[in-house]
C-alpha cells in the first residue's frame, strides 16, 4: 500500500497519519508495523514518531504473519455472498469482529479464516460487537487495499436500521458533528468542537424515519463517514439514543434486548476486481423483529 503525504498531513507523526489514510489499521497496529520495519518513508525505515513532510511516499506492507496470528475456528457463518476476491457476511449480534485484548478468539475473523481453509481473510471494515449485519472482507491484501480506498473516498454506501428512544419529529435529516475521544473517559467517544486542543474528526450521518411508535422511532441511517461509534454518539447527541445501548444510551432494559437495536442491513460498493456496482441486503434478525412486533 502506497500513500503520498498531503499538505494537511505534513508535520504529523507517522503513526497518527497512517490510520487516517487507512481506517482499517489501528494506531497500535501501525506502530508495530513501523517497529518491525514494514513501513518505509521515501524508501527508508523510520520511527513511529517520525514527522511527515508534504510529498513523502509512505509504503506499508502487511506481513502474512500478522494475519496468520488469527487462529482458524470452526464457527458457523451466514455467508451472503462470496467469490475468489471477497466475502460478504451477515454478522450476528454479540460476535466481536476482530481479535483484540479481552477477545482473542471466537471472533468473526477467526471464523472467516476457518471458512477460507486457513488462509488469511482481511476485514474491510468493522461492526461493534452488539451490532448485527453485513461486513465485507477481502481474500487478499491487494483487494483489501482497493476496498479501503473506496471507504476512504466515501464511495461505499452503508445503511443501518435502528430503533431509538423518543419520537422523532422530522421525517428525515442529517447529523453533522465532529467526533473524538471523550476527554473524561478515553474508552468512549463524544461530539467535540474542532479546535487545536480537542482532537476530533468530521462525521456525517443521514437519517430517515421508517415508523413511529408511542415512545420509539424506527429509522434508516445512511453513514457518510465511518468514525468509531458514530451512529451511537450522533443519535445520543440529538437526544434519541439507541435502544439497548448500555454505553451511550439509557441503561434500562424495558424491551428485553440483550444489546443495542442496530442492524447493518445494506451495503453498496464497486467490486474491487470486476469494477461493477454490487448491492447486498439482509433482513433484521429474529430477535429484533420480535421487538417491533411487540411494539
Amino acid at each position: 500500500m502506497k500513500y503520498t503525504i498531503s499538505k494537511d498531513e505534513a508535520g504529523k507523526r507517522l503513526d497518527i497519519v497512517i490510520p487516517k489514510m487507512n481506517e482499517f489499521l489501528t494506531r497500535s497496529h501501525v506502530k508495530r508495523l513501523i517497529d518491525e520495519g514494514h513501513v518505509l518513508v521515501n524508501g527508508e525505515q523510520v520511527k513511529a514518531s517520525h514527522k511527515t513532510k508534504e510529498g513523502d511516499l509512505v509504503e506499508v506492507t502487511i506481513p502474512a504473519d500478522l494475519s496468520s496470528e488469527v487462529k482458524a475456528e470452526n464457527i458457523p457463518l451466514d455467508i451472503v455472498y462470496e467469490d475468489d476476491d471477497i466475502i460478504v457476511v451477515n454478522k450476528p449480534r454479540g460476535m466481536v469482529s476482530h481479535p483484540a485484548p479481552g477477545n482473542y478468539g471466537h471472533t468473526l475473523a477467526n471464523a472467516l479464516k476457518y471458512h477460507n481453509h486457513g488462509l488469511p481473510v482481511y476485514l474491510a471494515h468493522r461492526l461493534d460487537k452488539d451490532t448485527s449485519g453485513l461486513i465485507l472482507a477481502a481474500r487478499s491484501e491487494a483487494v483489501r487495499f482497493t476496498l479501503a480506498r473506496q471507504f476512504k473516498e466515501r464511495s461505499v454506501s452503508k445503511k443501518y436500521i435502528a430503533l431509538v428512544h423518543g419520537v422523532m419529529k422530522q421525517d428525515a435529516g442529517s447529523i453533522e458533528a465532529n467526533i473524538g475521544r471523550n476527554p473524561k473517559n478515553r474508552q468512549k467517544m463524544t461530539v467535540l468542537q474542532s479546535s487545536p486542543t480537542k482532537k476530533s474528526r468530521y462525521a456525517l450521518t443521514l437519517y430517515k424515519v421508517l415508523k413511529r411508535y408511542k415512545k420509539y422511532t424506527l429509522v434508516e441511517l445512511d453513514l457518510k463517514t465511518g468514525r468509531t461509534h458514530q451512529i451511537r454518539v450522533h443519535l445520543t447527541h440529538i437526544g434519541h439514543p439507541l435502544v439497548g445501548d448500555q454505553t451511550y444510551g439509557k441503561r434500562s432494559d424495558e424491551l428485553g434486548l440483550k444489546g443495542q437495536f442496530l442492524h447493518a442491513g445494506k451495503i453498496v460498493f464497486s467490486h474491487p476486481v470486476t469494477k461493477k456496482l454490487v448491492k447486498f441486503e439482509t433482513d433484521l434478525p429474529e430477535d429484533l423483529e420480535k421487538v417491533l412486533k411487540m411494539l
